[in-house]
């Protein structure tokens, strides 16, 4: 199985917070609950098995009252620093599925989570995302999806941003 490099999509932010409780915000499934997913979902499962091999499944109610499904099942796990996982669209029990509004998306993501303790108890966070074991289609697909992920992205980090607010440790 292999990731394609030059699709490699890559964002990231620096978060007013320290590494610790950043990291634990994608570690705690309770945590998640509260801000993981694009704007307007509300999330309806949040269940982890953090561990290599473990999966994080979760289920999304968009604001239109659909629901939509997904995994993590984690490949390499490097605390406070790094999460790897391959990411993907599922059922209600975790079975594989595909992207439920776009058929030609790549079926399994790779993707990696960095953690950097910045000065100041700031932590830059990272996101790298590559099309897994792709066809040819769903990688284009996917590069022509680098706005909408940009856009997607970023509203989540907003999220992440407002519930830190509201937390400490």
């Amino acid at each position: 199985m292999t990731a394609d490099d030059q699709q490699t999509f890559t964002i990231g932010r620096v978060l007013d917070a320290p590494r610790s409780l950043v990291y634990r915000c994608f570690t705690d499934p309770e945590r998640m609950q509260h801000w993981w997913g694009p704007k307007g979902v509300t999330i309806v499962k949040s269940a982890m098995d953090l561990r290599v091999g473990g999966i994080y499944h979760y289920g999304m109610k968009t604001p239109d009252g659909k629901p939509v499904w997904g995994r993590f099942v984690y490949r390499q796990i490097v605390a406070p620093e790094k999460l790897v996982f391959i990411n993907s669209f599922s059922d209600e029990t975790g079975g594989l599925t595909r992207h439920p509004f776009a058929e030609n998306w790549p079926l399994e993501m790779l993707s990696t989570f960095l953690f950097e303790e910045l000065p100041g108890v700031k932590t830059k966070f990272t996101v790298q995302w590559q099309p897994w074991n792709a066809t040819e289609e769903e990688r284009a697909v996917f590069a022509a999806g680098h706005a909408s992920m940009t856009g997607g992205w970023s509203g989540t980090l907003e999220q992440l941003e407002a519930y830190l607010a509201t937390v400490r440790g």
